[in-house]
């Protein structure tokens, strides 16, 4: 790293060089999961790899920092923010579908390939840490590289409540939340696992907890149907949280039964093309 490299690194306020690490991780582990080394993290955010342990105090927590912000649903969020309003409101729904799904496959992504790697997810949260050796490129402590040393942090704790499942499942089903993970579980099995985290560095900011996280999806979604608001048959919020009451169990499924294009058609237009029972022709 040059001098002028180490003088942009330092110049970065403590939340920067953090969200600047995990940021940088957070690829790498859904490629690497635990096997990942603080040194390829460095490289990748560059920066000293010993300004990792500055901001981190072992590479569990940083794991763990990485899970948090993967669960995050700032990203996906303001993707549903800028979808276009004048847009049919069919594709509307399919760009939210799609960003969605994203959302998830990375979320599965992350937490599938630390659980095939070897993150233990059987320990609790609580357990004492010892301290990783710092990676160097070509020898590491197997505690820094596999991540068996110490609590298992965020997706340890949150093992008893399924979380393995969500990342191992969703990780090869287009982007769904894995068995059992409808609307409320899986917001609750995200919730676990970063309240985890939260208990191993109570430092990393605050994230938003399950319902808020359910909330503020639910009503990003929401307004996708305001345009039509006068030609709804219920209410954009409950029309919002049936759609994505949809998506997630679509994602559940190995092959889905149908695309996102004509899930979204049977949603808004029913599967039978004759008039409701008692409805006006």
């Amino acid at each position: 790293m040059t001098p002028s490299e180490r003088r942009r690194a330092s110049a970065l306020s403590p939340e920067q060089r953090r969200e600047t690490i995990v940021r940088a991780a957070l690829p790498l582990v859904a490629e690497r999961g635990a096997a990942v080394t603080t040194a390829e993290v460095a490289r990748a955010a560059g920066i000293a790899e010993g300004t990792i342990f500055r901001v981190f105090p072992d590479k569990n927590a940083l794991l763990d920092a990485v899970v948090v912000e993967v669960l995050r649903p700032d990203h996906v969020i303001a993707q549903l923010e800028s979808i276009d309003l004048d847009q049919p409101l069919a594709v509307r729904l399919t760009e939210a579908g799609e960003a969605l799904a994203a959302h998830l496959m990375r979320l599965g992504a992350v937490l599938g390939t630390l659980h095939a790697t070897g993150r233990p997810l059987s320990r609790h949260s609580g357990e004492p840490t010892a301290p990783a050796t710092r990676g160097t490129a070509g020898t590491h402590d197997p505690a820094d590289t596999v991540g068996t040393t110490g609590t298992t942090g965020a997706v340890g704790a949150a093992a008893s409540r399924g979380v393995e499942d969500t990342g191992a499942e969703c990780a090869g089903a287009e982007g769904g939340p894995g068995p059992g993970a409808g609307p409320v579980g899986f917001f609750e099995r995200a919730d676990s696992a970063r309240a985890a985290a939260a208990r191993r560095d109570p430092t990393g900011g605050r994230s938003l907890a399950r319902d808020e996280s359910q909330a503020a999806t639910n009503a990003a979604v929401a307004e996708l149907f305001e345009p039509e608001r006068e030609h709804l048959r219920i209410a954009p919020d409950e029309a919002a949280g049936i759609f994505l009451s949809l998506l997630l169990a679509r994602g559940r499924q190995p092959r889905p039964a149908a695309d996102l294009e004509t899930t979204v058609d049977v949603f808004l237009y029913g599967a039978l093309d004759v008039p409701a029972p008692g409805s006006r022709s």
